[in-house]
């Protein structure tokens, strides 16, 4: 019982501590940039997210030159036709996916080609920026010394497996990572990214390989952020939920398949997948039952685990009413590695039509 009470200490204190040291991307950290500024946005079958994700983009304030580049990556909806009619943006049409390449990352591969700032600024189609969201961002990033930044989005969730599930990305780090010294240390390991709002300087993104370099890697973002701190360039994750938006899924079908796709890859091996898994179940889910049967020391370890869900929520304006659901949501994740890897090794895994096997 001790050391379950110690396991379930360790993410609440890591939580506490980070949710006080972490850096934050404010609105009001924003000024004036004199570095041309490429806003890439991959697309495909976006029609739903064409119109709201570059209204937001065009509105951004404090860049001096920018440029908003779109790739049509081979839609079959009317996110083509969308595009055609707005102004101020340049659309191109996705090439052929080569051999040897997911989707995405070739789209970002395409969209670096079409541009020609100093600054690369990757941006999903289910994000929302304010207007001085790219500018805050690549202000602080330039105060940090960085060369890459990742101001993670306010996920927002609906349905109820969002609201169960999401609360879990940011918890995910805030819980098991020690920011400010992985930001200045060299393990890949330690780094953190999320591809919905990237920004990275393009000497460093080409200088590193950039994502031709991570071709075949379903989590683009977390490769691409490893190969730039391994390759002596500096950046890491920011909390940035008050100049971002996102709602990646919106509905129980669609966030399962996400994360299906890609959580094989999270923990290395089917190996590192059944530790964590265990780990999770241990931390996560055995204090409850143990509460539940009459031992009482247990409640200790169910309540901490909550409460660190509860500080993360906080510190990310989330939704809290999930966090005494915290069993549920591990118990799921550990349904959805499951069927990860089990896809993964039929061949069935696919995204938007591809297959990422």
């Amino acid at each position: 019982m001790l050391v379950i009470l110690i396991l379930t200490a360790i993410p609440l204190l890591f939580t506490v501590v980070n949710s006080l040291s972490m850096r934050v991307v404010r609105n009001r950290d924003a000024a004036q940039l004199e570095g041309k500024v490429s806003i890439l946005i991959p697309m495909r079958n976006e029609e739903k997210n064409v119109e709201a994700v570059l209204g937001s983009i065009k509105a951004s304030e404090l860049l001096t030159t920018s440029e908003i580049i779109v790739l049509n990556d081979h839609s079959t909806d009317s996110t083509g036709a969308l595009l055609t009619n707005i102004e101020g943006i340049q659309s191109n049409e996705g090439l052929e996916l080569p051999e040897g390449w997911l989707g995405k990352n070739f789209a970002c591969h395409q969209l670096v080609t079409h541009s020609s700032g100093e600054y690369l600024v990757f941006v999903d189609a289910d994000v929302r920026l304010t207007k001085n969201g790219i500018a805050a961002a690549i202000t602080d990033m330039n105060k940090f010394g960085w060369d890459f930044i990742s101001p993670y989005p306010h996920q927002l969730a609906e349905s109820f497996f969002e609201r169960l599930i999401q609360p879990l990305l940011q918890w995910s780090w805030l819980s098991s990572v020690p920011l400010r010294f992985a930001e200045r240390a060299t393990f890949a390991s330690m780094v953190i990214a999320n591809g919905q709002f990237l920004i990275v300087r393009r000497e460093a993104y080409i200088s590193a390989g950039g994502h031709k370099a991570i071709r075949h890697e379903v989590l683009d973002d977390l490769e691409l952020a490893r190969l730039l701190v391994k390759s002596d360039y500096k950046g890491g994750v920011a909390e940035g939920s008050e100049v971002a938006t996102c709602r990646m899924y919106t509905n129980q079908e669609e966030l399962f398949a996400g994360y299906t796709k890609s959580l094989w890859r999270a923990f290395g091996s089917p190996i590192g997948a059944i530790a964590t898994s265990t780990y999770l179940f241990v931390t996560g889910v055995l204090p409850l039952l143990l509460a539940l049967s009459g031992f009482r020391a247990a409640w200790l370890g169910y309540f901490a685990l909550v409460l660190s869900r509860l500080v993360t929520d906080l510190r990310t304006r989330s939704r809290s009413n999930s966090a005494l659901l915290h069993p549920l949501a591990i118990v799921t994740l550990i349904y959805l590695i499951a069927k990860s890897w089990y896809l993964k090794s039929t061949g069935q895994l696919v995204w938007r039509g591809r297959s990422v096997a």
